[in-house]
C-alpha cells in the first residue's frame, strides 16, 4: 500500500512516499480502507522532532491522525464494527499513521461516520471534534449561558469549537482576520474582534472560559478577560506537571514541566481561574456521541482544500501556512 512516511526526525522536506505491507489488525483492531485524512498543524510538528519526548513512534513512520474509510478486516475480538462499515477516527498518539490507503485502528477508537457526511467532511473531524469536546465539555465543563473565548476562530479547532460551544448553550467571544468575519459569525460567534484592528484584551470582559490555541503571550493577555471561578484549558502549552503524571513521566519531566507551567498558573491563580494544558486523546465513545450531533445538522465542517495522495506534502505544505479557513483534507480513494 503506498504511505506518506518519514524515517528521522528533522526537517519536515524529508517526508517520502513509501509502498508499505498492508497491515494485519490484532484481535481488538480493524482494518480500514482510508477514503480521506484530514490533516492537522501537529502533523508538521512530528516529523521536525517536537513532540519526540511525548510521542513515541517506531521509525520509518507514517504520518497523520485522523480518517474516514471503510472496515475491510476485524479482530476477532472486535464487537462493534463489520466489513463494510463507514467508519472515522483519530488515531493520534497510537503510533500509527492515517495518510496510507489502509490503517489499522483500536475497536475503541473508532466510531460510524454520520451518514449525511461524504469521506472528506468526516475526515475533517475527529481531532479537532474531540479537541474541543474534552476541553469544553469535559474541562471547562461549559454551561449554557457562560461566556467561552476561542480564538483564532477561522481555523481548524476554532470552526469547530464555536459550534460545540453554541450547541452546548454558551455565548462565545473570537478572533479572526477582516476577510473571516463574516465565517465565524455564521458559525455563532457572539463578540467577534478583527485582530488588524482591536486588541481582544481590551474589549472582552467577564468570561468563564478561555480556549489557548494560540502560541505567545495569547494565553497570559486572556487572563485579564476572566471572571473569579474560570477556566483556561490550553492546547499549546505550557505543559503541566499533571500532563506529565498523567503521561508516566519521571520525576525530572514531572518537575520540568511544572516549572514550565508555574507562570501561567500562578497568574491564572490570582484571577480566581484554573490553568491546565489537554493532549487530546482518542475516544470512540465521545466520537460516537459527536456523530450524533453531526447527524442532526448541529455542527457542520468546515474545509478550505482537497488535495489528492500523490499531493499530500503540499498539503502540510499549505496548512503550515497557517491561512487555512477550517480544514485541510487529503482524499485517499
Amino acid at each position: 500500500m503506498k504511505a506518506l512516511i518519514f524515517k528521522q526526525y528533522g526537517k519536515a522536506d524529508q517526508l517520502t512516499f513509501a509502498d508499505l505491507p498492508r497491515p494485519t489488525p490484532k484481535p481488538d483492531e480493524i482494518l480500514v480502507q482510508v477514503h480521506a485524512a484530514g490533516l492537522n498543524p501537529i502533523d508538521n510538528m512530528i516529523p521536525k522532532g517536537t513532540f519526540k519526548p511525548i510521542l513515541r513512534f517506531q521509525l520509518p513512520a507514517t504520518l497523520g491522525s485522523d480518517l474516514a474509510g471503510v472496515v475491510v478486516e476485524v479482530g476477532n475480538l472486535v464487537t462493534r464494527f463489520k466489513p463494510g462499515d463507514e467508519i472515522f477516527a483519530s488515531i493520534f498518539d497510537m503510533g500509527t499513521g492515517a495518510l496510507a490507503e489502509f490503517a489499522v485502528i483500536p475497536e475503541t477508537a473508532a466510531a460510524l461516520k454520520p451518514p449525511n457526511l461524504d469521506f472528506v467532511q468526516a475526515a475533517s473531524l475527529p481531532m479537532v471534534a474531540l479537541t474541543s469536546w474534552q476541553a469544553l465539555k469535559e474541562r471547562a465543563r461549559l454551561k449554557p449561558g457562560q461566556k467561552v473565548f476561542i480564538p483564532a476562530g477561522a481555523g481548524g479547532i476554532g470552526t469547530f469549537a464555536i459550534q460545540l460551544a453554541k450547541y452546548l448553550g454558551a455565548k462565545v467571544g473570537t478572533t479572526t482576520s477582516s476577510g473571516n468575519v463574516d465565517l465565524v459569525r455564521s458559525l455563532g460567534a457572539d463578540e467577534v474582534i478583527d485582530y488588524s484592528k482591536q486588541q481582544f484584551e481590551t474589549v472582552l470582559r467577564d468570561y468563564d472560559a478561555v480556549l489557548g490555541t494560540i502560541r505567545g503571550d495569547a494565553i497570559e493577555k486572556s487572563l485579564g478577560i476572566l471572571k473569579r471561578g474560570s477556566t483556561v484549558v490550553s492546547l499549546v502549552g505550557p505543559p503541566d506537571a499533571a500532563f506529565a503524571r498523567a503521561r508516566g513521566m519521571n520525576f525530572f519531566m514531572v518537575f520540568l514541566f511544572g516549572m514550565l507551567s508555574r507562570k501561567i498558573i500562578r497568574g491564572a491563580g490570582k484571577r480566581g481561574a484554573e490553568y491546565s494544558f489537554l493532549f487530546v486523546h482518542p475516544d470512540g465513545n465521545q466520537l460516537s456521541q459527536i456523530g450524533e450531533i453531526l447527524k442532526a445538522g448541529d455542527i457542520r465542517p468546515v474545509i478550505d482544500k482537497v488535495f489528492p495522495l500523490a499531493q499530500a506534502r503540499e498539503a502540510l505544505a499549505y496548512l503550515a501556512k497557517g491561512r487555512a479557513k477550517g480544514k485541510v483534507v487529503v482524499r485517499i480513494r
